[in-house]
């Protein structure tokens, strides 16, 4: 067997895991970013690192249901420089920074209502658990896409002494093991082939997904993102400004939060 042949196996088993052991947790979540949805509040959704891209795929997305908002912090979002502007240095330094994650919130204008999706494969580090926290002590629902099988053999990295898992209302969990990566080659030393930011974007669409098909059981129509490439790319454009447009109602009803002055 080939080691792309392998790598694809072991994706599909992984999917095929969350399947059928997160199908409740996701429905769970659904219901969250539902609620939240349909009561004019934002879905956050936030990851370091890799963990952004799922952040990321939640809107605007073909498929995808507006009424989630990702949060990009470049500086630990953006790394691929490795050397220089944005580098890994910085990375490490701020992610686990305690305090910048709140900081993060503060410039969002967070409200009550709000839900918040944080995708860490470790869920260790100190901005996602500033977040976690932040959102626990408002009141504010927390749903975590987290590896237990990786965070139950780690330490926090936060004063709370919590993992994500520890503290979110619902736990997605990708069961992604503590290397994540899991291909292993004669003659190399370690393991190649991740497969925590596929499992975790697919775990982002099936909540999306799922959001849009509790709206629609509730009788509300959820104002879905269309594909603009295809035959129909005006009717598509129209359809997402009408979307964007949705979204603008729902920031500029915040109250302005300025930045703490210490």
């Amino acid at each position: 067997m080939s080691i792309a042949t392998g790598y694809f196996d072991d994706v599909i088993a992984k999917l095929a895991r969350v399947r059928d052991t997160q199908d409740e947790a996701i429905a769970q979540a659904a219901e969250i970013c539902a609620d939240t949805i349909a009561n004019d509040g934002l879905v956050f959704t936030f990851g370091t690192g890799h963990g952004g891209f799922a952040a990321l795929e939640m809107f605007p997305r073909t498929g995808g249901v507006t009424g989630f908002r990702p949060i990009v912090e470049s500086s630990i979002a953006l790394m691929h420089h490795v050397l220089g502007d944005q580098g890994t240095a910085q990375y490490r330094f701020l992610h686990t920074r305690e305090g910048y994650g709140n900081a993060i919130l503060r410039s969002h204008q967070i409200k009550e209502g709000d839900a918040l999706i944080l995708f860490s494969h470790s869920g260790i580090n100190a901005v996602i658990l500033d977040m976690a926290v932040e959102f626990k002590e408002r009141g504010l629902k927390v749903i975590a896409v987290t590896s237990v099988p990786h965070s139950s053999q780690v330490e926090s990295r936060h004063s709370s002494g919590h993992r994500l898992y520890e503290i979110a209302d619902v736990v997605i969990d990708t069961g992604i093991p503590l290397e994540d990566a899991s291909q292993f080659i004669d003659g190399l030393e370690f393991p190649v082939g991740p497969t925590s930011t596929s499992i975790a974007v697919a775990v982002g669409h099936a909540i999306n997904a799922s959001t849009s098909a509790a709206l629609v059981v509730r009788g509300e129509t959820p104002m879905i993102m269309v594909n603009t490439n295809s035959n129909r790319t005006k009717f598509a454009h129209q359809q997402n400004d009408r979307n964007y447009a949705e979204l603008w109602r729902r920031l500029r009803s915040r109250e302005f939060s300025a930045p703490e002055v210490r």
